[in-house]
């Protein structure tokens, strides 16, 4: 496998990335794209871990918080080290039937970062991304919540 830096991050991850959508199930899509379960979870983390890759991407919108779940258990039953991974979520998708419940806004944020932690059965994420665009929050809100992520030590890079 080859590694290289990830941006200017200082992070250094392989070339390949494993994503996550297809981890668990659920509503609407999630019932055709996300079928994978915990069997097969571990499986293919394992694999992926083997041939090298050091790159986990998944997302809190992922069949409705599943995948994160799934993939925090994978780590933990293959006893993966937290610093042998880097694991990259995201956040803006709908989460629940609250007006507050989607979006960029610093409160969604500050809500869905601690729900993203005790699904993946972590202390900190490496990288959080903003999973689109909300033309309803100002930017700035945006990016003072990341900013409190990181100055708190629980997100390392967005």
């Amino acid at each position: 496998m080859r590694y290289r830096n990830l941006g200017r991050s200082g992070l250094i991850v392989s070339e390949l990335c494993l994503g996550t959508m297809t981890f668990g199930g659920g509503e609407g899509m999630w019932q055709v794209v996300g079928k994978l379960q915990q069997d097969e979870a571990d499986a293919l983390v394992k694999a992926s871990l083997d041939a090298g890759i050091n790159f986990i991407d998944t997302a809190n919108i992922y069949s409705e918080g599943q995948s994160e779940t799934i993939l925090g258990q994978s780590l933990k039953n293959l006893g993966v080290a937290r610093d042998e991974v880097t694991i990259a979520t995201k956040v803006l998708g709908r989460m629940g039937k609250g007006p507050n419940a989607a979006g960029a806004s610093r409160g969604h944020i500050l809500d869905q970062v601690e729900h993203s932690l005790k699904r993946l059965q972590v202390d900190h994420i490496d990288l959080y991304q903003i999973h689109g665009v909300d033309p309803s929050t100002p930017i700035e809100e945006t990016v003072e919540a990341l900013d409190s992520l990181v100055r708190r030590g629980i997100v390392r890079y967005v």
